[in-house]
């Protein structure tokens, strides 16, 4: 006789789901239907009916959140990891990730790696200054590591960033008995093998969660959701002080004539990367209908 339990979608690959249950982990097959209407990610709590063994995804509660790349649910905090070096991480690529995770509410930290072959304090800066939680670590000395951890303590949290960066090498650090394969980055094309191919979460102890993801290059943008280009102006915090203050009150923040925002920028009260990456996205979000974007 079938056995029914609920737990958490640890591992999502191939059609399979490793759920973590108070019996302990099942391997399970979605059920047919199910799938049609909405996928299991990892991350999802789901209900599931275990025998001989073997069990089915039942039912996916709902999610207080998702994302599609990485393809996660319900989680508490995105750490964003960045580099100044070996690859050179593109403020842009931070700027949309972090933009995505502020417009579903969810917590955004800055990682910026490598410390030991460059400092990236230029790189951490930007950042501190827009108002994020910034750590510069280091997975060869483990600078910052320990800070980190107290960072993500009692949560689940999504490691992401572009390839090469290191997140897996910080896990590593962070969980040795892990041992996660670590890539190279290539000297000639400036960005690391994808060594992570899928998204698994790792217990870490005290109910914290971590998961290492897939990274991504420019190219794979596209790929992310989109934001309403009304709403996109919401998803960078540090533009909050300056909004409703503009000469217009529907002020896209691009051409219009006493911009509180643009004034901002000039004076240097918010970042110019940060404001070029808003214009790039609005750019991209201009290009889709309010029906089109989830």
């Amino acid at each position: 006789m079938a056995e029914r339990t609920t737990g958490r979608i640890l591992r999502s690959l191939s059609g399979f789901y490793e759920v973590q249950t108070a019996m302990g982990n099942v391997t399970c097959r979605g059920r047919g239907s199910l799938r049609r209407e909405v996928s299991p990610l990892t991350g999802d709590m789901v209900e599931i009916t275990v025998e001989h063994g073997k069990g089915m995804v039942e039912r996916i509660f709902p999610r207080r959140n998702c994302f599609v790349r990485p393809a996660i649910a319900n989680v508490d905090a995105l750490v964003i990891f960045a580099a100044n070096v070996n690859p050179v991480t593109d403020p842009y690529l931070i700027d949309r990730v972090a933009a995505i995770a502020a417009d579903q509410q969810v917590n955004v930290y800055i990682c910026v790696n490598k410390c030991d072959l460059d400092t990236g304090d230029d790189l951490a800066g930007i950042y501190r200054r827009a108002g994020f939680p910034v750590i510069q670590t280091s997975a060869e000395t483990g600078l910052g590591v320990e800070e980190l951890r107290q960072l993500i303590r009692g949560k689940l949290t999504a490691f992401t960033g572009n390839s090469g960066v290191g997140k897996s090498s910080i896990l590593n650090r962070l969980c040795p008995g892990l041992s996660l394969a670590t890539g190279e980055v290539s000297e000639k094309l400036g960005r690391g093998r994808h060594t992570t191919r899928h998204v698994e979460l790792y217990a870490l102890g005290e109910d914290t969660f971590v998961a290492d993801t897939p990274g991504f290059s420019s190219f794979d943008t596209d790929q992310m959701e989109v934001i309403l280009k009304e709403n996109l102006q919401y998803a960078f915090p540090d533009f909050a002080p300056y909004l409703g203050n503009c000469q217009f009150h529907d002020c896209s923040h691009r051409k219009e004539p006493a911009c509180a925002l643009r004034r901002a920028v000039e004076t240097g009260a918010v970042e110019p990367s940060r404001y070029q990456s808003y214009l790039r996205l609005y750019e991209k979000a201009s290009q889709f209908k309010a029906w089109e974007v989830k």
